[in-house]
């Protein structure tokens, strides 16, 4: 794979810190900094994977209901603790 060039401004701490933590790990700061965004590229694609995931389960139309869910949360730390509820809010059928 081929890499870019890529320069940015930063912040004197910031490169400070970058420095000293390649020093740390014997990598140079640009390494550092390309392992730091390769990192928030790949939360920030699970986050949105998580996220689409999440809409096309609401979608379906099933839910727990709010009801369910503080009656569960109302038993924690009690000596009656409640499972986890089950959907409870299903699609009509038309």
């Amino acid at each position: 794979m081929t890499s870019a060039r890529f320069s940015m401004r930063l912040d004197n701490e910031l490169k400070t810190w970058l420095e000293d933590e390649g020093k740390r790990h014997d990598r140079s700061a640009a390494y550092v900094a390309k392992q730091a965004i390769a990192k928030v590229k790949q939360e920030s694609e699970a986050k949105r994977q998580m996220i689409r995931d999440a809409v096309a389960e609401a979608d379906k139309g099933i839910f727990v209901s709010q009801q369910a869910v503080h009656a569960w949360m109302e038993s924690w730390d009690s000596d009656n603790e409640l499972p986890k509820p089950q959907p409870d809010i299903f699609p009509t059928q038309s």
